[in-house]
């Protein structure tokens, strides 16, 4: 079991995870934001749930208080980049798209919001870690290819 922080890890771990499957480790990724969409869709508004908004400030503010500076919070809507369109996948960074990293709105996070996420996702995790443990191997193993 992996658990992704940053959605930029997505693509190499997918790859790291079909060659460990490859050579018979079944290994799953566990991406808490997806998952806090889910279980808790009316927490936040889509705004307040992209990168670096109101809901992963809000979990850093019930896990590491210490380092979130919330006068420093802002809300900034994500620039459209020239050559994005319908279809196509660029390879840009964060800095193609905010100024502040920030895309919609943190101004609105709370540490009580944080550790509602944080233990909504960690329940999920426990239940999805209790199907892996309950699966027989044959449905987590590599299959012939035909």
């Amino acid at each position: 079991m992996i658990v992704n922080g940053h959605g930029g890890n997505l693509y190499a771990l997918m790859e790291m995870v079909r060659e460990l499957r490859e050579q018979g480790i079944f290994t799953s990724i566990f991406q808490w934001w997806r998952a806090a969409n889910k279980l808790l869709p009316d927490l936040f508004k889509p705004e307040e749930r992209r990168h670096a908004s109101a809901e992963e400030v809000s979990v850093n503010l019930a896990l590491h208080k210490q380092f979130v500076d919330m006068d420093k919070a802002v809300d900034e809507e994500p620039r459209k980049h020239v050559a994005q369109a319908e279809g196509i996948t660029l390879p840009l960074d964060t800095v193609d798209y905010t100024s502040s990293g920030v895309f919609g709105k943190s101004t609105t996070a709370s540490a009580e919001k944080g550790e509602e996420v944080f233990e909504a996702v960690v329940n999920e995790l426990v239940e999805h870690v209790n199907v892996l443990k309950k699966a027989k191997i044959e449905d987590l193993v590599q299959k012939s290819k035909v």
